[in-house]
């Protein structure tokens, strides 16, 4: 039995799909010839090289008894989660205004900018350069490093509030 949509949000549906075949104990080309689909294309959504269609969700959801749009709301969730997902991995600032010393502790390439601006915005107004602090303000805005500024409060180290006095934040 295929599991609720709201559990499996974001998931490709060919991955689903997969999963309820090997539990039925169908094969893809089975399921091909049952709902008159080519069994190419029934390759290509397990593999997750091809989405799902309308007619296609109409088609699945006659032989596993599920809503016509089943299959479709899946593709729509997991094309907005990928694209989700890929939008905000190029939300980054430019890096080469960044001394790597400053991120001594991970990969700045992989620090997630928005899930961790707090940290980010206390550590570059502690420890960066004018540079640094510039290329901050131009990424994240003076409003947003202001609003974090309130929630961080103070940091132990003076050069924090001197960076907010010398940028107006």
């Amino acid at each position: 039995m295929l599991p609720k949509l709201d559990k499996i949000m974001g998931i490709h549906p060919g991955y689903i799909l997969n999963r309820e075949l090997k539990s039925r104990g169908i094969k893809s080309s089975e399921l091909a010839s049952s709902i008159n689909e080519h069994k190419q294309t029934i390759s290509a959504i397990l593999n997750k090289k091809r989405k799902i269609t309308p007619s296609l969700s109409i088609k699945l959801s006659k032989k596993f008894n599920v809503a016509q749009d089943y299959f479709m709301l899946l593709q729509a969730s997991y094309d907005v989660n990928t694209f989700a997902t890929k939008s905000s991995a190029r939300k980054k600032p430019n890096l080469a205004e960044f001394r790597q010393v400053l991120f001594w502790d991970t990969n700045i390439n992989q620090i997630d900018w928005e899930k961790q601006q707090r940290a980010i915005i206390k550590r570059v107004l502690e420890r960066g350069n004018s540079q640094e602090i510039t290329e901050l303000i131009n990424f994240y805005g003076r409003q947003v490093i202001s609003a974090e500024i309130k929630i961080i409060g103070n940091s132990r180290l003076p050069s924090f509030k001197k960076s907010i006095s010398d940028y107006n934040l």
